[in-house]
């Protein structure tokens, strides 16, 4: 972690984090449904391979697609291809707390770059947050607490499941069991399963705060019309 080939995703991150809002606001609707569709056959072409290459040979314990990882891809390809309302909120918050960490902190013990899995591991959590900066600040979407509660409700349903299926195969999917064995911000939010109470509190709290300046500014907005 924060070594060179760690900074330099970081650095990749940030360009083209800039470059997505900078091109964002420039193009039509046409030219933004068509960039959307490639970059989600993009996101879609990268994760079927990862996927396929968990499943072999397969483990209950590692190889269902059941990290929250998967989830936020798969809803990440449907948000780039669609640009629907529910997919970008979903990617909004998933992609910009929940994503972010895995680029400060990343979960990833095989091989160093160049390898296809640490390419594979940064091109998708890369393309994930990409999606949620792109489409909030390069297309102007806008959550609201619709969106917040919907995507709440499905975090919580995910880490349920997540957490039986941990239970009767022994696995540790989403992190929900246990902290991952590479250093994260788990490590300093306490011992299991008290660390589960503290991020639910915490990622509803910001996730409540990253909703509020939106849903104010909107307002405020009707009442000047």
């Amino acid at each position: 972690m924060f070594g060179p080939s760690h900074w330099g995703a970081l650095v990749v991150f940030a360009l083209g984090s800039v470059a997505l809002v900078w091109w964002g606001r420039r193009q039509s609707p046409a030219a933004a449904r068509l960039f959307g569709r490639v970059l989600g056959g993009l996101t879609a072409a990268i994760y079927l391979p990862v996927l396929v290459y968990g499943l072999v040979p397969f483990d209950a314990r590692y190889s269902l697609p059941l990290h929250l990882t998967d989830l936020a891809t798969v809803v990440t390809a449907y948000a780039w291809w669609s640009q629907r309302q529910w997919a970008f909120a979903v990617v909004y918050y998933w992609g910009l707390v929940l994503s972010v960490q895995a680029l400060i902190s990343p979960a990833l013990t095989g091989p160093d770059f160049p390898h296809y899995r640490y390419l594979g591991f940064w091109s998708i959590h890369l393309l994930v947050v990409w999606a949620a900066i792109y489409l909030t600040w390069g297309r102007g979407m806008r959550p609201g607490w619709a969106d917040y509660r919907r995507t709440v409700a499905i975090s919580f349903g995910w880490a349920a499941v997540a957490f039986v299926v941990n239970g009767v195969v022994g696995a540790n999917y989403g992190f929900v069991n246990g902290k991952p064995s590479t250093p994260s911000l788990l490590d300093v939010l306490g011992p299991w399963p008290w660390y589960l109470l503290v991020v639910a509190a915490s990622v509803c709290g910001v996730w409540a705060l990253m909703t509020w300046p939106w849903v104010r500014r909107a307002g405020e907005a009707k009442l000047s019309v």
